[in-house]
C-alpha cells in the first residue's frame, strides 16, 4: 500500500496530458512521477511492462495503463465540473484511431517511409471539419463548458495544429480554432504543463494537483 496513487507521466505526451487534466479537475491527489522516455524507471516497467505513459498505480496495487481509463477513474472519484455527462465514445474512438494514425503520418512521415505527410494531413482534416461543424453550435463539445470529450481530444488537435501553425491558422475552421485557443489558454492547461524534473527512486514525492 502507498500513501497516494502513483501517476507516471511525461509532460509532452498527449495521452498523459489528458490524464493529468482529468486528475487535476477531479482534485483527487496522486503522486506524480515525471518520466524520461529514453530512460524509463524500472518501477514503472515493473508495474506496466508495455513501457508507455501514462500509468496509474492505485493504492491497492491495481494498474491502469490506458489514459481514458485513468480519466474515468479520476472522475468517478470526483467530477465537480460534470465532465462525465459528455463522454462521446464514438468521437473519442475516431480521435484515437483514424485521426491519430493520420496525425502521426503527417507529423512524422519519415517514420513511415513517406515522402511527405500531405495525404494524411488531408485525411485528418475530415475529422477536424466534423469537429468544427459540431463546435459551431456551442463553444465546447460538452456545451457551454469543456467536458470529457473535449479534454480527451484536445491534446491531439493541439499537436496537429502545432505541426504547421501558420497553415492551420489559415484554415476555414473558426469554431475549432477558437475551441483550441480557449483550451490552450486555460488555467487548467497551464496547471498541468508545469515542468518537473525526472523522477528517481528516493526523490521527495510530488503531489498532484
Amino acid at each position: 500500500m502507498t500513501a497516494l496513487p502513483i501517476l507516471y507521466s511525461f509532460r509532452r505526451c498527449p495521452y498523459a496530458m489528458r490524464a493529468r487534466m482529468a486528475v487535476a479537475v477531479s482534485g483527487v491527489q496522486v503522486e506524480l512521477r515525471e518520466v524520461v522516455l529514453r530512460d524509463k524507471p524500472p518501477e514503472m516497467l515493473e508495474a506496466s511492462p508495455k513501457g508507455t505513459v501514462p500509468v496509474l498505480v492505485l493504492r491497492d496495487g491495481r494498474v491502469l495503463e490506458q489514459s481514458l481509463d485513468i480519466m474515468r477513474w479520476a472522475l468517478a472519484q470526483s467530477d465537480p465540473k460534470g465532465w462525465l455527462a459528455h463522454d462521446d465514445q464514438d468521437l473519442v474512438l475516431a480521435n484515437d484511431g483514424p485521426f491519430k494514425q493520420a496525425l502521426d503520418r503527417y507529423k512524422y512521415p519519415h517514420r513511415y517511409d513517406l515522402a511527405d505527410g500531405s495525404a494524411h494531413r488531408d485525411a485528418a482534416l475530415l475529422y477536424l471539419g466534423d469537429l468544427n461543424d459540431r463546435l459551431a453550435a456551442a463553444p465546447y463539445l460538452g456545451g457551454a463548458q469543456p467536458a470529457f470529450t473535449d479534454i480527451a481530444i484536445f491534446p491531439f488537435v493541439r499537436q496537429f495544429a502545432a505541426t504547421d501553425a501558420l497553415w492551420f491558422g489559415a484554415l476555414p475552421l473558426p469554431a475549432l480554432q477558437n475551441w483550441l485557443s480557449a483550451l490552450v489558454g486555460s488555467d487548467l492547461f497551464a496547471a498541468i504543463m508545469t515542468r518537473y524534473p525526472q523522477w528517481k527512486a528516493g526523490d521527495t514525492p510530488v503531489h498532484f494537483p
